[in-house]
């Protein structure tokens, strides 16, 4: 029908131009920025998945900083654990030597030398071992610790002196002392229970000392330490190795360094941990008799370093596989956000090469729809 006022031609070609020139900008705007989807309007449902699907990403990304950061913490205690133990093998080589009957009394003073030095550095090898500040090996207190005190002659002559200096203290075979352990979390208790009529003091005075002493013979008392441990491992620790709250890896490594300490300080008069020395526990070289005890107490104290090592390796060797699973993922996932998400060119290219044909063509005819109305002035004629 040809009228006057309505070009239907006209609006059908505007129309069609209007479509095709929108085409050519959505194609030119995913060309120009590289994503399929760059507002919600673009695919509603597919923004709301690769939105889901990014946040897991990102969480994975953090979780693996996580798991590196974990491992490394483990290393590092591992690490100074393995130099403990090449001590406590040199440690049990001089009590073999010094065991020996050929060893002379100026020998097993050379090897006491040895053996103290080596014993000290035991101990700041516990207490400096750190990451990011906060010690792997030992708290800023006491953990819960039981022992056997065992005194040689040196030791005895300490703990007489001692034992003269707190007479007071010395009422009972029993004594129970609360005392604040290194300026720390108080409530520490140390329990004395003496043997065979041994005189028994303790003093309590920011740290823990505590003595016993009978004749010139060697004793035995049991010593109970109790007092919270500040250490990073003082609980069990959860280590955060995805992105959602319940994929986490509970490691507990207290109860193997609790026997390790007690180990260590079954193993030598002088070794010190979470800041107190419990004097007269442990063994020393200066008799060939106590040598001898200290060789097993040695290998007691080789296992239990070799426990937490072993825990260590473990955990790490978990941390490693997460690690793993979690690159997996995170790659799987990033591959479907981008399925989602990124253009692609090949079909864009496409698209826009089309829609610059259509305008070519949609132009043309709507010059065309505009020559209908002088077809009308010319049927008037």
């Amino acid at each position: 029908m040809l009228s006057l006022h309505t070009n239907a031609a006209s609006l059908s070609a505007q129309n069609a131009l209007f479509h095709t020139e929108r085409r050519a900008a959505t194609a030119m705007t995913r060309l120009g920025t590289g994503y399929r989807v760059n507002s919600a309007q673009d695919d509603a449902a597919g923004l709301q998945i690769a939105t889901r699907l990014v946040a897991q990403t990102h969480g994975m990304a953090a979780a693996r900083g996580n798991i590196q950061k974990d491992i490394s913490i483990l290393q590092t205690a591992d690490a100074a654990l393995a130099e403990s133990t090449d001590i406590l093998i040199r440690m049990k080589d001089l009590a073999t030597q010094a065991a020996d009957a050929s060893a002379t009394t100026t020998d097993r003073d050379a090897m006491q030398a040895e053996y103290t030095a080596l014993s000290h550095e035991l101990s700041n090898i516990s207490s400096a071992t750190t990451f990011g500040g906060s010690k792997l090996l030992q708290g800023d207190t006491v953990a819960e610790r039981a022992g056997v005190v065992a005194a040689t002659a040196s030791a005895v002559a300490n703990a007489a002196n001692a034992a003269a200096a707190h007479a007071a203290a010395v009422a009972a075979y029993n004594a129970a002392v609360a005392a604040d352990a290194a300026g720390s979390t108080p409530a520490t208790q140390v329990t004395l229970a003496a043997a065979l009529g041994a005189a028994t003091a303790a003093a309590a005075s920011s740290g823990v000392a505590a003595v016993a002493a009978t004749d010139a013979q060697d004793y035995a008392a049991a010593v109970a330490l109790v007092v919270a441990v500040n250490g990073m491992f003082s609980n069990a620790v959860k280590f955060q190795i995805g992105a959602s709250a319940n994929e986490v890896m509970e490691f507990n490594l207290t109860p193997l360094l609790s026997n390790m300490h007690t180990a260590l300080h079954a193993a030598s008069t002088t070794y010190d941990t979470f800041g107190i020395q419990v004097k007269g526990r442990g063994t020393d070289l200066v008799l060939s008799s106590a040598a001898a005890s200290a060789i097993d107490q040695l290998q007691l104290a080789l296992n239990a370093v070799a426990a937490v090592r072993s825990s260590l390796g473990s955990a790490a060797n978990r941390l490693n596989h997460s690690d793993s699973n979690q690159a997996n993922m995170s790659a799987n996932t990033v591959q479907a956000t981008g399925r989602i998400m990124d253009t692609d060119f090949a079909e864009e290219s496409a698209e826009i090469l089309s829609s610059q044909m259509l305008m070519k063509a949609d132009s043309v005819v709507l010059r065309d729809s505009h020559s209908i109305s002088t077809m009308l002035m010319s049927l008037l004629k």
